[in-house]
């Protein structure tokens, strides 16, 4: 792997665990866009990494700190954590670019975020061994994944991603550390701690780029134009929505005031503390 499109695909197509956390080439070049890339039906995985239709309930907060819900809950962390690297590593293959310009400048951005989900995913599977189990020991789901097809550009991608899944995970990664720190485990919620830092500059880099695309709109106005139906912007709230962490990651007040004032008519984004809790 000579190129950062070769290291994409790689990661994108190839089965293991360890293919999944292969670095990225030091001062590589990102390569040559080719225009025939397909986004697959699903990213390369061996049997044991494959997605499954079965369901699997989260388990109780008061439960944690017991190995096996703890491994239940690190399980689902680790599988969103695959998810993006796999996501991410579909946009630098799916979007062109020119030498030097623009193109150039956010895909780098994206490789910047793909090692820390590769950061990540180590860390979550770690501590899922552990606690006596391994990844792939329980059902992976593929909502996320479900969506790759449906961003046909850049702007969809980053509405989609940065500004929706990782500023949910804003609130979840923060709510899941006080959960696993009340229970007494504190190795679990230094690890949310570190997910929820990286997250941060992840959700900045999207909230950037849909900055500059966005013409004479607001930034709301055109993230909403961006998300494929019918995705909402419900989805970009974890549990306890938490403004000041949007701050954080730069993102503008009017937004921020948007999201937390936005209703939809879909049970499952109507999550218990998703509207604002916390004044920042």
């Amino acid at each position: 792997m000579r190129t950062v499109l070769e290291w994409a695909h790689h990661l994108l197509h190839a089965p293991t665990l360890t293919d999944k956390l292969t670095p990225c080439p030091a001062q590589a070049s990102l390569g040559v866009w080719s225009a025939d890339f397909q986004v697959p039906t699903n990213p390369g995985r061996e049997a044991r990494l494959l997605f499954s239709e079965r369901q699997v309930k989260f388990p109780k907060l008061v439960s944690l700190s017991q190995d096996g819900p703890r491994a239940l809950a690190l399980h689902s962390f680790a599988n969103h954590e695959m998810l993006a690297i796999e996501m991410m590593a579909a946009a630098l293959l799916s979007y062109p670019h020119g030498e030097g310009d623009e193109g150039e400048r956010w895909k780098r951005g994206l490789v910047a975020a793909i090692r820390d989900e590769q950061k990540h995913l180590a860390l979550y599977v770690r501590r899922l061994r552990e606690s006596g189990a391994d990844f792939g020991d329980f059902p992976l789901n593929d909502f996320f994944w479900r969506k790759m097809s449906e961003l046909k550009t850049p702007q969809s991608f980053f509405a989609t991603m940065s500004m929706t899944f990782e500023a949910a995970n804003l609130d979840f990664a923060l709510h899941y550390r006080d959960a696993f720190r009340a229970v007494g485990d504190e190795a679990t919620a230094d690890i949310l701690q570190v997910v929820y830092d990286d997250e941060l500059s992840h959700v900045a880099l999207g909230a950037t780029w849909l900055g500059r695309w966005r013409g004479d709109r607001t930034l709301w106005d055109y993230y909403m134009s961006c998300l494929p139906f019918p995705l909402t912007p419900a989805r970009s709230r974890g549990i306890g929505y938490r403004p000041e962490a949007r701050r954080e990651a730069q993102i503008p007040e009017d937004w921020i005031s948007a999201l937390a004032a936005w209703e939809d008519p879909f049970r499952v984004t109507r999550r218990r503390g998703t509207h604002a809790t916390h004044s920042g």
